[in-house]
């Protein structure tokens, strides 16, 4: 099995059953067993299929005699994968793209079909002249019309191409470091040791920008010398600003990044207790904390939506990263952009009643995080203020972040094509002592 075969198999699978790429390729990867440089290549193939999906059909279709919609299904995904191959993978040699697209069309189409592939190939690669970029930045960024529209209401038209050309950046992974068995440099060292390059974030401390792959293979990862979150999230950690000694709570904690984010804050002295709605995610939660040496973690299955009476008026500090449309972090699952966008727009719903539920959780005096990784403002400030108009012990606190400086309003919308983190908001709200 190549590592061709193994991005189309998973290109299949998503487009037949509309599963996420990610679930897919970690699927498909575990199936085929291909080494540690196909298994990155795979990966990569697929990732740059999804990210360019609409600027491929377009390329396609200029050197198609019929229509697109004539395509078996599954030539159209073996020209796909071969055509982003040609013109984003520049050390693949073009004939044996070409030979392997024909010979994939061949055993799951038909030797017509396989014909066709091999001459609209062979006419790109003679011709290459229609491969343009186009004006229309829902084609040239391969994102629906719809979405381009939705986020030029959000961000302004002055940073929606610099938002749409970020998606399409790989992100470098962001290793945190955990300051409870070890330092910065000391993790540097080890990871290069390993054969990472590794280089210091630049703004935010104990982090590390990895590239090499193999994390979860690293004997430092292994070791609990580390774990995997972008900036931004961690960000929202900073905000609540956790001390040793007190009870925190995480209420839509999986897969626990920020619960241990915070632990660490801690110096794993106080509690913090993680909180998720799935059952089958508390495990990997409480993993995560064993590895890490996280000793002041509890896990429980919760329903964020519905306060818990036990808990009334009890934690210190509460982090509520919210479900949303996840539209901050479509660099990292490309096929977020594909989605209906119609269902997300009863999520405010649940995202203030997980607010409305968490705030009573919280002791007077005490602080509460909002997040999400979206950039929308209904999922975002309109939640926000439309709950602080409901409650006046409740009021904003300006945010000190470290890359960001302050912010008086308290609320503050992260772009990766600004801060190069995840698209992502965080509110920091205190509720006021009578």
């Amino acid at each position: 099995m190549s590592a061709r075969d193994t991005a189309l198999a998973v290109l299949i699978v998503c487009r037949r059953s509309g599963a996420w790429s990610d679930a897919a390729l970690k699927q498909q990867l575990g199936k085929d067993r291909l080494d540690r440089r196909d298994a990155a290549l795979a990966t990569r193939l697929c990732g740059a299929v999804l990210q360019n999906r609409l600027l491929l059909d377009e390329w396609i279709s200029s050197y198609l005699k019929g229509k697109l919609s004539s395509l078996q299904p599954v030539v159209l995904d073996v020209l796909r994968l071969a055509v982003c191959q040609l013109r984003f993978f520049d050390k693949l040699p073009p004939s044996a793209v070409v030979d392997e697209a024909v010979n994939q069309a061949k055993r799951l189409a038909n030797p017509r079909a396989a014909g066709l592939v091999n001459g609209l190939l062979r006419s790109m690669l003679r011709d290459p002249s229609r491969l343009t970029l186009p004006e229309d930045l829902s084609v040239r960024y391969s994102h629906p019309k719809s979405l381009v529209d939705l986020l030029r209401e959000n961000v302004g038209a002055e940073k929606l191409e610099a938002l749409l050309q970020s998606h399409n950046q790989a992100p470098a992974v962001c290793a945190q470091v955990n300051r409870l068995r070890t330092d910065a440099d000391s993790l540097a060292d080890l990871l290069q040791a390993e054969g990472m390059e590794v280089s210091p974030h630049s703004w935010l401390p104990d982090c590390l920008l990895l590239s090499g792959g193999g994390i979860e293979q690293s004997a430092a990862f292994r070791d609990g010398l580390f774990y995997v979150q972008d900036p931004a999230a961690k960000l929202a950690v900073l905000a609540l600003e956790p001390k040793g000694g007190e009870r925190i709570l995480d209420c839509c904690a999986a897969p626990g990044g920020k619960s241990f984010a915070a632990a660490i804050c801690m110096g794993n002295k106080g509690s913090v207790t993680s909180c998720d709605i799935h059952p089958h995610k508390l495990p990997l939660m409480e993993a995560g904390a064993k590895r890490l040496g996280i000793t002041c973690l509890s896990v429980r299955e919760q329903d964020a939506s519905r306060p818990e009476p036990a808990w009334l008026d009890r934690f210190d500090r509460v982090i509520a990263d919210v479900p949303c449309s996840g539209l901050g972090v479509i660099r990292k699952k490309p096929d977020i952009r594909y989605k209906d966008l119609t269902p997300m727009e009863q999520l405010p719903l649940l995202q203030r009643q997980i607010l409305e539920a968490q705030a009573k959780h919280l002791r007077p005096g005490g602080t509460l995080v909002y997040s999400t990784c979206t950039v929308l403002r209904r999922e975002n400030e309109a939640v926000v203020e439309a709950f602080l108009a409901d409650h006046p012990d409740f009021s904003v606190l300006p945010l000190e972040l470290p890359g960001i400086g302050r912010v008086e309003s308290g609320m503050k919308t992260l772009l990766p094509c600004d801060e190069g983190t995840d698209g992502f908001f965080i509110a920091k709200l205190r509720k006021n002592e009578a």
